[in-house]
């Protein structure tokens, strides 16, 4: 993917285990920190839209709160029925304290 990277929280802004939701240009982005490590997806799930933010991690997977759909955050491959598309997942990198994710 090519694009911008742009800012989309301090590290500490999303501690372990949680879920962060950001607005990067026209993307809902769903942040989760999986031990330390940080990942996007699109908040949106493939199933019915509901919002994938407002699930919980569980593993390396997180939970739509809706119909509890699931999906890698590594890869956005949907895991668990009722979702069988992906979500779109957005490359993420660390600039000292910030996370920065590529957009588009």
């Amino acid at each position: 993917m090519s694009g911008n990277w742009e800012r989309a929280f301090d590290a500490h802004d999303v501690p372990v285990g949680e879920v962060r939701v950001t607005t990067i240009g026209d993307h809902r982005i769903a942040i989760c920190n999986y031990d330390g490590e940080f990942f996007a997806v699109q908040d949106v799930c493939t199933h019915d839209n509901g919002p994938l933010g407002q699930g919980c991690l569980e593993d390396d997977e997180i939970e739509c709160p809706r119909h509890g759909a699931r999906f890698s955050i590594r890869t956005g491959a949907a895991t668990l029925m009722p979702a069988v598309m992906p979500v779109r997942t957005f490359p993420v990198r660390r600039d000292g304290d910030a996370i920065l994710v590529q957009v588009p």
